[in-house]
């Protein structure tokens, strides 16, 4: 299945750091979410464009995952020539990920 079926996404940046938070639909779902949606999974879907590191952070009240990706968006805003200057593409993009099913 694909993330977009039982979440969806919020993208920010600061500098060259991308920040993206996948949030479950239902709050049923985030144990799925947290146990296939790892920060090395997360790297590696962007693995053209994240040169840092990339950390999760877990908000179960929430039923959110927050992931920071470091040295992802060409140097920031100021200093790149990518058309997605922000990296607000990156919320769509991630919810292109396939997870197991439920």
């Amino acid at each position: 299945m694909k993330l977009r079926e039982i979440a969806h996404s919020r993208t920010g940046d600061k500098g060259n750091t991308a920040n993206i938070s996948v949030i479950a639909y239902e709050l049923e779902d985030y144990p799925h979410l947290a146990r296939h949606v790892t920060a090395e999974r997360v790297k590696a879907f962007f693995s053209d464009i994240v040169r840092g590191e990339v950390i999760r952070y877990e908000l179960p009240n929430l039923g959110a995952l927050n992931f920071v990706l470091h040295e992802a968006l060409c140097g920031g805003v100021t200093r790149t020539l990518a058309l997605d200057l922000h990296g607000k593409s990156l919320s769509s993009a991630i919810l292109a990920m396939d997870i197991p099913d439920r």
